[in-house]
């Protein structure tokens, strides 16, 4: 199995039920040894499959990877192209939305309707917002064609 499909997460209870145990269970494996705020996501697919990704730093500070960055890439990885559903656990007490890079690499791959869970380390649901509203007047590949 590849260690980036988390496949294991999806097999009981709800969909969303299901990305914010990824979530969480994947902040724990994020290495944060600088700013030690540690996030995980995870999103699911228009085929149902489940990726996930922790924020990776490293000593060159701004080179790091978010956790959306590293799921969206795992599902690429794996032939995934459209996300439709996105979870992201960061630290507890307040929401982690994902920065702006991250809103707009959801952008790519989702449609303004997305709707991102943010929770807390516990995985209690602290916020939901729509790709719309965190992303207003998006630029996305329709612009281009």
């Amino acid at each position: 199995m590849n260690e980036y499909l988390s496949t294991d997460i999806s097999d009981a209870g709800s969909t969303l039920d299901a990305l914010i145990r990824g979530a969480v269970a994947i902040r724990e494996r994020a290495y944060a040894p600088y700013s030690r705020f540690h996030v995980g996501a995870a999103l699911r697919c228009d085929d149902g499959r489940v990726f996930v990704g922790c924020n990776v730093e490293n000593a060159a500070y701004p080179e790091g990877v978010c956790a959306e960055a590293g799921a969206i890439s795992a599902m690429v990885a794996n032939g995934g192209r459209r996300i439709v559903e996105a979870v992201v656990c960061g630290g507890d007490g307040a929401p982690c939305p994902p920065c702006g890079g991250c809103r707009q690499k959801l952008r790519e791959f989702g449609t303004s309707t997305l709707n991102v869970t943010m929770v807390d380390g516990s995985g209690r649901v602290l916020l939901v917002r729509s790709l719309a509203e965190l992303l207003p007047d998006s630029f996305g590949p329709e612009n281009l064609s």
